[in-house]
């Protein structure tokens, strides 16, 4: 196979897109499967890229006068059940503590003991638990609004899993607002939505769509659930961070009361809002390519990986010095608040060492060896260029240029992602040419986004669903008010709502 045809990945996305998913995580070295079935071990370097996510996305989120706290991992049963709609939502999912204890069996082994009073669920969300304490602080329209967010692990027992996108055990943040009014938290619930918007475009360079779901796609429980949504390159649909409305029904069920400035006693009104180690699979679908992992250098572990380029039988501390030196003066300088992260990779393995860096996705590689410091000169490659595609650069100008061609990496990540969901999204007004598209959905090449109208009546989307494995992602905010008729029923529509299979 000649050279420019070389992929480190096998198979390739238009081979095989799912296989290649897998194989983009091992490659990378991001995470494995567990012994657990359905969990995974996340490893330093995918582990880097989740501490990069909650470390800024932490600093938006307290930048809106949010608080971090902790809550129990253990939910009582009766807290689900004081609301109807979000038990029915979890049910299925939900993983069951009911004894405390072990005990040696009749055969040798060992066996459940101690029945527990009351069954205890593995925290699926925390909406219940919350609104218990919540009950407690609140009392007079003085202790409100309450803002909280936490960084916890969540259990949802899946059947299909697949690492980083839908697992059992999987890591999140989940917020929670207590407010005096109605008004104040619908505005929390675009707020943070506006947020989620601002960390995935700027942060993850994955553009993406903004709307409000379907009753039938909200949570469970919720008055209104508004969320974003970005192309993935099998043209389906990720749903990268949401933020509900929870109106005054958890207020309700976990008693959260409180006296208002007329002296009556009220109902808080209530939002949660969430996003979870999901936006790491999102980012590899939608950046990644045949040779392996593509991170955007905001949430990359590093930004620059030092080759040391040895000659055999000669003195090589004076590369090993010039490396670190290289590395130290780079390190001095900040990219978006967080220091220049540089490795120094000087095993003897060859040109796979390069390639392992390629799979990594790290944005920039530099060759160092005895001619380049005779020249004061790096060698360097960028992730967002082809991976034979090397030039040599002064040594001082590439220092000096680190931080914009970071910046420049960066957003030609996002431009590449919105280019290609520009030319994969569609408006749609003939029933037979949506079937025909989502019918035949089953390779890498086919697929879309497709604005059509819809009536709104959940028969039309329900059938939709069942027939073509396609859903309304969201009514985007931006579509405008305009005539039309619905893609299944042709009964009259006032606007188009986004469809596409989805993860």
């Amino acid at each position: 196979m000649g050279k420019k045809n070389r992929t480190a990945i096998t198979p390739t996305r238009e081979q095989d897109y799912p296989a290649w998913y897998q194989e983009v995580v091992k490659a990378s070295d991001m995470a494995e499967n567990s012994p657990v079935r359905g969990c995974m071990v996340i490893k330093p370097w995918g582990y880097a890229i989740w501490e990069n996510i909650m470390n800024q996305m932490d600093v938006l989120f307290k930048d809106t006068g949010v608080k971090n706290a902790y809550f129990p991992l253990f939910i009582p049963l009766s807290y689900l059940e004081k609301e109807a709609e979000h038990v029915e939502g979890f049910a299925k999912e939900c993983a069951v503590v009911t004894h405390h204890k072990l005990e040696k069996s009749e055969e040798g082994g060992l066996k459940p003991a101690g029945k527990l009073a009351e069954p205890l669920i593995v925290r699926p969300t925390s909406e219940t638990i919350i609104g218990e304490s919540m009950a407690k602080w609140t009392s007079s329209y003085r202790d409100l609004p309450i803002l909280l967010n936490q960084w916890a692990n969540v259990v949802r027992w899946e059947m299909r899993t697949r690492m980083f996108l839908r697992t059992s055990e999987f890591l999140w943040q989940e917020g929670h607002t207590a407010h005096a009014t109605e008004q104040e938290a619908k505005e929390r619930t675009m707020q943070m939505l506006d947020v989620y918007t601002k960390f995935v475009e700027e942060h993850l360079a994955m553009p993406v769509i903004r709307g409000r779901k379907t009753a039938s796609e909200r949570f469970p429980g919720a008055d209104d659930t508004l969320c974003i949504e970005a192309m993935m390159q099998d043209k389906r649909a990720l749903q990268a961070g949401t933020s509900h409305f929870l109106g005054q029904n958890f207020a309700k069920g976990s008693d959260i009361k409180f006296q208002n400035e007329e002296g009556k006693e009220a109902y808080a009104w209530t939002t949660s809002w969430g996003s979870s180690t999901r936006m790491i699979g999102g980012l590899i679908m939608v950046h990644s390519d045949d040779d392996g992992l593509v991170v955007p250098p905001r949430v990359a572990p590093a930004h620059v990986v030092i080759l040391p380029i040895f000659k055999k039988g000669a003195d090589n501390r004076v590369i090993m010095e010039s490396a670190q030196g290289l590395k130290d003066t780079l390190e001095e300088q900040l990219f978006h608040g967080r220091k220049v992260v540089v490795e120094i990779d000087a095993r003897d393995i060859g040109g796979a060492r390069g390639w392992e860096w390629v799979k990594k996705g790290i944005p920039v590689r530099i060759e160092l060896g005895p001619r380049d410091i005779e020249n004061n000169s790096v060698f360097m490659a960028r992730r967002d260029q082809a991976s034979n595609q090397k030039k040599s650069v002064n040594r001082e100008e590439f220092i000096s240029q680190i931080t914009d061609t970071l910046d420049e990496i960066q957003d030609n990540y996002f431009n590449r992602a919105v280019k290609y969901r520009k030319e994969n999204t569609f408006e749609v007004d003939d029933k037979n040419k949506f079937y025909k598209l989502y019918k035949k959905t089953k390779g890498f090449n086919n697929g879309a986004f497709v604005m059509a109208h819809w009536c709104g009546s959940e028969d039309c989307e329900s059938k939709i669903k069942k027939e073509l494995s396609v859903t309304i992602r969201c009514i985007p905010f931006d579509s405008p008010t305009e005539e039309g008729k619905c893609i299944y029923c042709d009964k009259s529509s006032s606007r188009r709502v986004l469809f596409s299979k989805a993860y």
